[in-house]
């Protein structure tokens, strides 16, 4: 029986699981680098590859997208596997994905690991996104969402960097075998630490073996999922369009020294670690009023990066965007976690899993369509449009759901 349960029916609440959300970010951790993982190697896997370096990138898109495709699909036919088993057999799989791509002799077998990584991943995260609402009752929920997305934000501090460097030491393809090591390690960890949880325990059924009608959830909507679902996809597409070029947009752009581009890049990663952090201490406390003040954040760090052209405001511009938005993909999970009756948790990860990634992928894309289109000084103003439309979803619905609650 999981601790979300025993928390519920029993007398005394259970302990705040703290090892197993560690093993979770920790798994994190290593999904999202090795997922990362040919944005850093984009040129020696170029070269050796004999292709050209967009389509080196193209493998993140790839990836994304097979995620897009299949999570769904995938999650549906897995649903009766016990969680804990499953998490144990999609890092396996990842891992073959990763050595495989190690071994791959030319570009088509690169891409066809690819897609088996991202069909372990879109599995990988509809489990592992609704697994903390299974182990903590819901006023920790936001604490042990930001504790394991902590894991992806650290991958993008300290996990690409790290998988960068070891391929500039020892080549692309050790970088690439060295973290299919890290997912067998992590297999074992899962194993060993984190407790099974009983995910069909509020499936009941009739004596008939049909799905018994489920109880109402005060606060929790189908309507609700929607839009933190399309909230986070239109804010992680103007993301993913800003991101991927903020190097030339730094650079060319706003005038950063090239010698300041990789410090200015690990602040912006460690200042959205320390949101994650923060929203662990203090901001998961009050998540709704939080998402609304990181998204208001995010909007003004546009404004200023899309019209000022000064060192000193474009640093501190950058260092507002990566606390915002370090803060804004837990605090949308915790938003859509919250509003998802028990029996939808998987279905309505999946659809989560899917929009995020339609935001990695897409968002990739619409990039490149704005920079040859308009020029990479256009990309703030793509992310800002993200957040406005998010801004105007989420108040809304919050303004909608108080007027309920006074009728």
């Amino acid at each position: 029986m999981s601790t979300r349960a025993t928390t519920q029916q029993g007398a005394s609440p259970a302990r705040f699981p703290m090892p197993a959300l560690l093993v979770l970010a920790l798994a994190i951790f290593t999904n999202i680098t090795v997922e990362m993982l040919p944005m850093g190697l984009l040129l020696p896997m170029s070269r050796e590859l004999g292709v050209g370096q967009s389509a080196v990138g193209l493998l993140v898109t790839i990836f994304a997208f097979t995620v897009v495709a299949s999570s769904t699909s995938l999650i549906r036919l897995t649903r009766r596997v016990p969680r804990h088993r499953l998490v144990i057999a999609v890092l396996l799989v990842f891992a073959v994905s990763v050595f495989g791509s190690a071994l791959a002799p030319d570009y088509g077998w690169s891409v066809a690991f690819r897609v088996l990584g991202g069909l372990a991943h879109g599995v990988f995260w509809t489990v592992v996104g609704a697994y903390a609402a299974y182990l903590v009752p819901p006023q920790q929920l936001a604490r042990a969402v930001a504790i394991t997305s902590a894991g992806g934000s650290f991958a993008y501090v300290l996990g690409l960097p790290l998988a960068t460097l070891l391929g500039q030491l020892v080549g692309w393809r050790w970088s690439f075998a060295l973290l299919g090591f890290v997912c067998l390690a992590v297999a074992v960890a899962v194993w060993r630490l984190l407790p099974a949880v009983d995910h069909l325990k509020d499936q009941a059924t009739t004596s008939t073996g049909s799905v018994a009608l489920p109880t109402p959830e005060p606060g929790k909507s189908v309507r609700g999922v929607a839009i933190a679902i399309v909230s986070t996809t239109v804010v992680m597409l103007g993301q993913y369009a800003m991101y991927t070029y903020v190097s030339p947009f730094l650079v060319q752009h706003a005038g950063l020294p090239e010698a300041w581009l990789s410090p200015a890049l690990f602040a912006y990663g460690a200042v959205g670690a320390a949101a994650v952090l923060a929203i662990a201490l203090w901001l998961g406390r009050r998540p709704t009023a939080s998402t609304l003040a990181m998204m208001a954040a995010g909007i003004v760090a546009m404004v200023v990066l899309g019209t000022t052209g000064g060192l000193v405001p474009t640093v501190a511009a950058v260092l507002v965007w990566g606390f915002a938005l370090g803060a804004l993909p837990a605090l949308l999970q915790t938003r859509q976690l919250q509003a998802t009756p028990e029996r939808l948790l998987q279905p309505a990860t999946a659809w989560y899993t899917t929009g995020f990634n339609v935001g990695i992928g897409g968002g990739a894309l619409l990039g490149a369509l704005v920079l040859d289109g308009v020029g990479v000084g256009a990309m703030p103003w793509v992310l800002c449009a993200g957040l406005v439309v998010a801004l105007v979803l989420v108040g809304g619905d919050v303004l909608a759901g108080r007027r309920r609650a006074a009728a």
